[in-house]
Parts: structure tokens; sequence; C-alpha cells
């Protein structure tokens, strides 16, 4: 159980929100972190917050990735969709190219895509799903996903440099696949907030020792290899500007352990 090879980085959904409904305020977490996934108008935002959150990034220095998901504004796309492979491929270049002309405008580019809640667990399981959406990303732009999975299978076979990640506030099933939730809560203390050693001590043991505890109170592995790691937090958490600084400092502290000189 040897540490991560590279040195970790933070990455956050962003741009959420929808017309005059905000999810949380995107600005106070662009300091914490390193990649943002901005959601691209099928389960949340809309093109002037697209636009907003664009503009954001490039402010702040933080790189972005399209965050395409299922259409289902009201399930905030975490509801399963039967799709055809032809209609995967579609709503993914849909996505991806709505927030890349935002990106072409401020002169930014796409890092890279990752797919959103229900969608992300169906490419997991589903080799011929991961390969339909990634089938609609641009050449040359990476992919964020779950090491282990389809997902890495996927990208693999399609030449797509894969970066895996890890999570600082979903909880993972004894397989090491995602507990996924229609609607996030806390891992919490009886005070309803997060326990932030807690959350210090997860992430520290995914970077160190690559397993994390599952659900069931066991140990799963995090086949992750030799890929870059990105650590994903939730922006529609309760309490996500805390969750985010928590693990901002467990990740500094690693790296400046691990990886001194870059």
């Amino acid at each position: 159980m040897a540490p991560i090879k590279h040195k970790a980085l933070i990455n956050v959904d962003l741009g959420e929100g929808y017309g005059n409904w905000t999810l949380t305020e995107d600005n106070e977490l662009l300091p914490f972190i390193d990649h943002a996934n901005i959601a691209c108008g099928f389960h949340a935002s809309d093109p002037l917050i697209m636009q907003e959150t664009v503009r954001s990034c490039k402010e702040h220095g933080v790189k972005i990735g399209a965050h395409p998901g299922l259409p289902d504004l009201q399930g905030f796309g975490r509801r399963e969709m039967k799709l055809s492979t032809e209609e995967l491929t579609a709503i993914t270049i849909y996505q991806v190219g709505a927030l890349k002309g935002f990106l072409d405008r401020e002169g930014v580019p796409l890092h890279h895509v990752k797919p959103h809640g229900s969608l992300y667990g169906m490419c997991c399981r589903d080799y011929d799903v991961s390969k339909a959406v990634f089938e609609g990303i641009p050449k040359g732009v990476k992919v964020f996903g779950l090491p282990g999975t389809c997902m890495e299978q996927a990208a693999r076979d399609l030449g797509i440099e894969f970066v895996a990640e890890f999570y600082a506030d979903v909880k993972y099933n004894p397989d090491a696949s995602l507990l996924i939730e229609r609607k996030k809560k806390l891992i919490c203390n009886f005070l309803r907030a997060w326990n932030l050693d807690e959350v210090r001590q997860r992430v520290t043991q995914q970077m160190e020792t690559c397993t994390a505890s599952a659900i069931d109170g066991s140990t799963c592995q995090l086949p992750v290899k030799d890929y870059p790691i990105s650590i994903c937090c939730h922006s529609d958490v309760p309490g996500c500007l805390e969750l985010v600084k928590a693990t901002r400092s467990v990740v500094n502290s690693f790296n400046k352990e691990y990886f001194p000189n870059q």
C-alpha cells in the first residue's frame, strides 16, 4: 500500500445553479482548487452562469473542464436514463461544445471532461456507455474518472489521457465503486457539520495508501496505478467551503512531504 505517484490536485463541480437559483458561492471555492468541472446546461447551469464561471476560473488560474450530464434538470442529473449510444455521444458533443464556446471567447483551453452524477456511474459500470460518451470528447482532452472501471478501460482503448479521482465527500462501496446519492448529505458529526478531522483522515488515507474505508467498515483498494490524481469535492454538499479548505490543507501537507520539488 504505497502512496500515489504524483502530486495531488483538487477538483470541484462549479456553475451548478440555474437562473436566479444558486447552489453555492463558487468564487469562495476558487482560491482553494486546481480544476473546475463546469456544468453545461443539461443537469444544471445556463449560458450566463457558464460565462460567469469561466471568467471567474480564468481570473483565479483554475483549469477548466466540461461536466456533461444527463438531460435531467429536475433530478440534478442523478436519475438514470436509458439512452442509445448515439444519443450519449451527441449529448456529450452538445454540452462540451456549449462550454467550449465560452472558453474560446475567453481564450482559455478545455483541460478535461468529467461526466456528472448518474452519467458518471453509468460510465463506470458499462463499457459501451463510457465509450459512447468519450467519443464525444475533442481529441487531446483529458478525462477524469474512477480507476479500475469501464471509464479507465474506454479511455485507454480510445487513446485518451486518464486522470484518476479520489473523493473527499462520497462514500465507497466495498468494491471501490461510489455510492451516488441523488441529494448530497454530510458525512457528519452530531452537530450537523463536517467532522473535519475525519475528512482529513479520509483524504490522507487515500493519498498515502491508495485505499479507502467502505460503507460496511471494510477497506477497499483504489487501483490508481501511476495515473495523475485529482481529489473531488462537491459544491452541493452543505458546508462545502469548510470541506474544500480541509482537503486543501492535507493535500498541501502531503505534496510538501512527498513532492517538495513540484
